[in-house]
C-alpha cells in the first residue's frame, strides 16, 4: 500500500505507511531514540535495545493477523519515524487483538497516537475485528485516560491496567473532545475499510 500523507493535530505534516523488512534499521534506531520512559510505557523495560526477535515480529508482519504501520516525518528525513502502532489478532477470538502504539519524545501530546489508532481501527474493521485490547501500567495515566475518553472500559487485574473497546462506527463514540478527534481520523482512513 502506498504511503498516506497525514497532518499532526498542530499542522506537522507526515506520512504513514504499513512496515515493511526495509524499516528493520529504522525500528531499531527509532527504539534508540525513546527516552527511558518511553521504553518502558510501550515496551515495560527502560533499557537494552530491539532484538531481532522482536524486529522480525514488526517487519515481517502478515498485515492482516499482525498488522503494522508506521509514521515519518518528510521535513526531518534524519530522524528514524515520529512512531508506529500495531496489533496482534488474538488466537482465542478472532474478532480481538491486542493494540499497542509507540510515538517518539518530540512528536508526542501532538495526535499521532490517535491517528495510528485511526488507521489500525479501520484496518482492523476491514480484517474482521470487531475489538481492541490494550495494555498499560497503572503510572502511564496518560495512556489509560486517552483510551477511556475514547470509549475503552478499564479493568485492573494486580499489575497492569487492560483496556477494551469496540470498533464501532465513528458516530458511536462517545461525546468527548478525544473521541472527536478519533472520529474525524476514522472518517479520514475510512477508505481503509471499505463497505464496513
Amino acid at each position: 500500500m502506498d504511503a498516506i500523507p497525514v497532518q499532526l493535530d498542530d499542522g506537522t505534516p507526515g506520512s504513514i505507511r504499513e512496515i515493511s523488512e526495509a524499516d528493520r534499521e529504522r525500528l531499531a534506531e527509532g527504539y534508540r531514540m525513546l527516552s527511558p520512559e518511553g521504553r518502558y510505557h510501550r515496551f515495560w523495560t527502560k533499557v537494552g535495545e530491539l532484538g531481532d526477535g522482536m524486529l522480525d515480529r514488526f517487519v515481517k508482519a502478515d498485515q492482516f493477523d499482525h498488522v503494522v504501520w508506521g509514521a515519518t516525518d518528510p521535513a526531518h528525513p534524519e530522524i528514524p519515524g515520529m512512531g508506529a502502532a500495531s496489533y496482534w489478532r488474538s488466537k482465542l477470538d478472532h474478532e480481538e487483538a491486542e493494540f499497542a502504539a509507540t510515538v517518539i519524545d518530540p512528536y508526542q501530546n501532538r495526535g499521532l497516537g490517535t491517528l495510528l489508532l485511526g488507521v489500525l481501527w479501520q484496518v482492523g474493521r476491514a480484517n474482521g475485528l470487531t475489538r481492541m485490547v490494550g495494555y498499560a501500567m497503572p503510572e502511564n495515566r496518560m495512556a489509560i485516560d486517552w483510551m477511556r475518553h475514547i470509549g475503552a472500559s478499564a479493568e485492573w487485574d494486580g499489575y497492569k491496567v487492560i483496556l477494551r473497546w469496540n470498533l464501532c462506527p465513528p458516530e458511536q463514540l462517545p461525546n468527548t473532545p478525544r473521541a472527536g478527534i478519533l472520529s474525524q481520523r476514522l472518517r479520514e482512513f475510512a477508505h481503509l475499510a471499505p463497505g464496513r
